[in-house]
């Protein structure tokens, strides 16, 4: 099956307004969407924006971070200055390869050009080790010239080629058509990014992918691919056409809702990223059914499995007989409950005895394979006893990373959230658990971490 590369250009949109606490939440949100590269312009500022992508690249380890950069010398060191930090930095040299583009935004002819496109890739390259070219308004492109281009630029040490129907000038079969012969001539995978000022992005994505394209650029917003209807058309037809994606289907509409929930806000100088996650309607208690609280899952915008959907209703009736349920309550089950690997160990029951005169103590009981499994342990408190004795009956410690509680309800009968990162053979395992007791929360994170170690490793 064929991966479709996904690369989100949300934060490329011209005039934007985004404020940079707006920025870097849009960046988390497509972190966790799991898109294959999230796009950033060429640095202007070089104080802020700088600052901008060394912050994003703190916290996106998955994703690519592709700076624009190209037109200006000093661009390219800017960008590269500001990967500094990034896991997967790209440098992204964007030239046009139109007569006009050339004459009227870098005024070269096509000679002068291709010598250009030869400097700035090698440039990048020595201070990247990720380039991509991106050849704008291509469809407006002599084909001779736009080929030597993209060959030029590979040969200069490129890693990915972009094409741009920037006019909107092409049907979309015309495009797909446009796209085979580029592969076809240069014998190099491209990637694609179109105009939606004919409501055609779609169309030509998805056309131009069966016909060769390797990656398609989208956006939450804007005159381009739209992500949400991209993804879904790829989750609808991939079985039927041998393509697939690396896109979290179940949280697609969920998250592209909140990042356009910031973009339309940002117009309007809106406070966009403090708001609270509640949904109007969604009040469930322990008498509700399975189908009621699989329709409110739904208006939070997840599309779960059948399997999913099991497995969230049983985390549900197990909140739901301590408290009643409001949406932030269902956000956090279904983060628990869903999209989670099979758990070969599942925990049975829990007794802690602590106090401020007695060493802290768990007894754990799990069971594997329909086998009961048990400890008793003393720690430094109840959160580490618990952890001690469940590392005794797995037979193996893992190295601690990261141990986060946080409330994610109010009251005083919040649901506590608590995230537990592993790190097994160099690699971190995140784990999330919730309930209205943070002690559980943390063992069930703690398993939660374990269980994916032993699902990989199996």
């Amino acid at each position: 099956m064929k991966q479709i590369k996904i690369a989100d250009t949300t934060l490329c949109r011209e005039n934007n307004s985004f404020s940079f606490k707006e920025k870097i939440e849009i960046a988390r949100q497509l972190e966790k969407l799991n898109v294959d590269v999230i796009e950033l312009p060429e640095i202007e500022n070089e104080k802020t924006d700088v600052l901008l992508v060394r912050t994003i690249s703190a916290f996106v380890k998955k994703a690519k971070i592709s700076v624009g950069a190209g037109i200006g010398k000093n661009s390219i060191a800017l960008a590269s200055e500001a990967l500094s930090a990034a896991a997967k930095g790209e440098i992204r040299i964007e030239l046009p390869v139109s007569p006009v583009g050339m004459e009227y935004t870098c005024h070269k002819k096509p000679d002068k050009m291709l010598l250009w496109i030869d400097s700035a890739v090698k440039d990048a390259k020595e201070k990247c080790k990720r380039v991509q070219f991106c050849a704008t308004d291509a469809t407006r492109a002599e084909k001779d010239f736009l080929y030597t281009a993209i060959k030029t630029a590979t040969a200069a040490g490129a890693d990915r080629v972009t094409v741009c129907d920037t006019a909107g000038s092409m049907l979309p079969d015309d495009f797909a058509a446009f796209v085979k012969e580029i592969i076809d001539n240069t014998g190099v995978p491209v990637g694609i990014k179109c105009s939606d000022k004919t409501g055609l992005a779609a169309a030509q994505a998805i056309l131009a992918v069966r016909n060769g394209a390797a990656c398609v650029k989208c956006a939450v917003g804007g005159e381009t691919v739209s992500l949400d209807t991209f993804g879904s058309i790829i989750k609808n037809y991939g079985i039927d056409y041998d393509i697939s994606s690396s896109i979290r289907y179940t949280e697609l509409h969920r998250i592209v809702g909140q990042i356009k929930w910031i973009t339309d806000n940002a117009k309007n100088e809106k406070s966009t990223v403090t708001v609270s996650s509640e949904v109007e309607g969604i009040r469930l208690d322990k008498t509700d059914s399975e189908e009621t609280v699989l329709a409110a899952v739904a208006k939070l915008g997840y599309d779960l499995s059948q399997e999913d959907s099991g497995k969230v209703y049983e985390e549900f009736l197990r909140v739901a007989a301590k408290k009643n349920v409001g949406a932030k309550e269902l956000d956090a089950i279904v983060a628990s409950a869903a999209l989670q690997v099979p758990s070969a160990y599942k925990l049975v029951s829990y007794i802690i005895n602590n106090g401020n005169i007695i060493t802290a103590s768990a007894h754990i009981v799990l069971e594997r394979d329909g086998n009961t499994l048990e400890s008793i342990e003393l720690g430094d408190g109840p959160i580490d006893a618990s952890f001690i004795a469940i590392d005794k009956i797995i037979g193996a410690h893992y190295e601690l990373d990261d141990f986060q509680i946080q409330a994610v309800t109010e009251g005083k009968e919040a649901m506590g959230s608590a995230v537990v990162k592993l790190r097994s053979g160099g690699k971190l395992y995140s784990g999330n658990g919730i309930s209205t007791d943070i002690i559980g929360a943390s063992i069930r994170a703690y398993l939660n971490a374990i269980n994916k170690i032993v699902y990989e490793e199996a």
